[in-house]
């Protein structure tokens, strides 16, 4: 049974990322930021177009109303997920496989607040987040999207020293982990041990004095090494 809401992604290059969605109050505290800014430029949008009588007061309303709808979208794909709220609680908003978030999602997540937030105060979000573990409210459950807590991702290090070999043959993700998981782990076993388990890979090593640096060589590859 799980106890947190963490959830693991895997990217094309073989990297299990750990991702945090954000739950309601950091995701409220950082709505209100986000409000009390948007309702300053509202006051003084209001307070400069005045002089300008009605027709001043039309403009600032249409403004007012773009603001509203469209101030997340603009933060959130011009500042990699953040809004200025968002920034401030470390938060991000992403797809849920934790690539960046497109205009469409943005738009779609945004415009279905309304949505959200009936019958009142985002009844049907807080309901919404309180039954899912990723705590999506149905505007992201809409757009494929999720609020992340933001923490500084550090790549993966290997422990061996190797130069980057590029493998003959197309590695499947599964291979690619295992390739990096062995050379992570390589300190940890005898060398003996080593070359076994590097031999039972078949094609993947051809014939080798050395096939555990053969792997090593691939690991710092798929790493993002230069090719030897």
């Amino acid at each position: 049974m799980r106890l947190d809401t963490t959830y693991t992604v895997n990217t094309p290059e073989g990297i299990a990322l750990t991702l945090s969605p954000a739950g309601p109050i950091p995701r409220l505290l950082a709505w209100l930021l986000d409000l009390l800014l948007r309702s300053g430029i509202s006051v003084l949008l209001l307070l400069v177009l005045a002089s300008l009588g009605k027709l001043g007061l039309g403009i600032a309303m249409i403004l007012i109303f773009l603001l509203e709808w469209f101030y997340p979208v603009y933060f959130e794909l011009r500042h990699r997920g953040q809004t200025p709220g968002k920034k401030v609680l470390n938060l991000y908003v992403a797809h849920t496989d934790a690539s960046p978030i497109t205009p469409a999602g943005s738009l779609v997540r945004n415009l279905l607040r309304v949505v959200d937030f009936l019958p009142f105060l985002y009844g049907f979000g807080l309901i919404s987040m309180m039954l899912n573990r990723r705590f999506q409210r149905l505007g992201d459950l809409a757009a494929n999207t999720v609020v992340l807590h933001k923490h500084d991702q550090q790549p993966p290090t290997l422990p061996v020293a190797a130069d980057a070999i590029r493998p003959d043959v197309r590695l499947t993700l599964a291979e690619q982990q295992a390739i990096l998981l062995f050379a992570q782990r390589s300190t940890t076993l005898a060398p003996a041990r080593l070359e076994e388990l590097a031999g039972m890979t078949g094609t993947l090593v051809p014939p080798q004095q050395n096939a555990t640096q053969w792997l090593h060589g691939i690991a710092a590859w798929l790493g993002g090494g230069s090719k030897a």
